[in-house]
């Protein structure tokens, strides 16, 4: 009976091993322990852990300064917001090393996996991985989980081998280093915390273009097309953002929306938060590529760099055709999506979208910094 007893044992811990790995039941977990978990529990005082009770004994050893360094800048976006522009700017300044979505699944580290190709709308872009040659020890920290699921992490999540990964590619930088990332829209609580004195970037584009650019050709996918139909189009992981998503923002729930627009609304949307919650600097795409200079000069005077580079950058600017979306859908069809997702955004969030009393429109709130924290930048 104890050998059977085993066998059912074990049977049933690997079929609930592997059903907590599929999106179900890791739906199922979420909605189980919704509210009765906090990442790190915060019961006590943290400084009570420094305390000696007796003497003689071990001591927490902190000879890890990367966190300390104020010399990190970090620029966040969606993805076909302008990113790779901004990347390739900072990469052509001297005195910077400018890492290319460290996260992505190509391992740009690692010669055997990142290929060969680069994307042809990106503009004046030869190669990604430059500054990540000679790293390959890299690949013993990396885990392809960080592109893959876990998009939320609040500013107490437990991450360390992600924090050493950053730690390395920070400490191996020539000169001061700059890491550009697609991937840490819900993570940059995360990052603040864990680098409070790096400058964070926020670049963010139209929803209306950005939905165009991530699926191409309008015909690729029409206004009336369906959601079962999207994933053949899916080129920029909106279905794996979405069911990862939706266990801290259920509202992302594919099944609960009409078309594959509003996901990609709500996500903008959210990301559109963050950064401008998190970050010191929001910077729309269209003013970095219609007015180079004085956006330029505004990244620049954050982060401390010389104006005298930023003439050199300017034929690395190509503003690329707007309004695309006009050749999609008609505005009355985006904006019906766009009011409906607002609508459920106000109401899960407990929050009004009108403007809050003694405010003027278009006022946004803003925190003291070198150019001013959260200070927005729209055209």
């Amino acid at each position: 009976m104890k050998a059977l007893r085993n066998i059912i044992r074990n049977r049933f811990f690997a079929t609930l091993q592997r059903a907590a790995a599929t999106d179900d039941g890791r739906q199922a977990a979420a909605l189980a322990l919704r509210g009765l978990l906090r990442s790190t529990p915060r019961d006590f005082d943290p400084a009570l852990l420094g305390e000696t009770a007796y003497s003689g004994l071990g001591a927490a050893v902190n000879d890890q300064k990367t966190n300390d360094r104020s010399d990190i800048v970090l620029i966040s976006a969606r993805f076909r917001s302008g990113s790779t522009l901004a990347w390739n700017l900072f990469r052509n300044v001297p005195g910077m090393t400018s890492y290319y979505e460290p996260l992505n699944e190509r391992r740009w580290f690692d010669p055997q996996t990142r290929g060969d190709r680069v994307d042809s709308t990106h503009r004046k872009v030869d190669d990604y991985w430059r500054e990540f040659e000679g790293l390959e020890f890299l690949g013993e920290i990396f885990s392809d989980e960080w592109s893959e699921r876990g998009f939320y992490m609040p500013e107490d999540a437990w991450q360390p081998d992600l924090r050493a990964y950053l730690d390395a590619l920070i400490e191996n930088a020539v000169g001061r280093p700059v890491l550009q990332f697609n991937r840490v829209d819900f993570r940059l609580p995360w990052l603040r915390r864990n680098y409070p004195n790096a400058k964070l970037i926020h670049i963010f584009r139209h929803p209306r273009d950005q939905w165009c650019s991530t699926i191409g050709r309008p015909e690729r996918f029409p206004k009336d097309g369906r959601m079962a139909d999207f994933a053949a189009v899916d080129g920029f992981y909106l279905h794996r953002w979405a069911r990862d998503l939706k266990c801290h923002f259920p509202f992302l729930d594919e099944q609960a929306v009409e078309h594959p627009y509003q996901l990609h609304y709500y996500l903008w949307k959210l990301s559109y938060v963050y950064g401008r919650e998190c970050c010191d600097l929001s910077l729309s795409f269209e003013e970095l590529t219609t007015q180079p200079e004085r956006s330029l000069f505004q990244i620049f005077q954050l982060c401390e760099i010389g104006e005298q580079h930023i003439e050199p950058l300017l034929p690395l600017i190509t503003p690329p055709p707007f309004d695309k979306w006009k050749a999609y859908a008609d505005e009355s069809w985006f904006q019906a999506h766009e009011s409906h997702c607002e609508t459920v955004l106000a109401e899960f969030f407990g929050s009004s979208n009108a403007e809050p009393a003694g405010r003027k429109s278009g006022q946004r709130r803003q925190q003291p910094s070198a150019i001013g924290c959260r200070e927005e930048v729209a055209s």
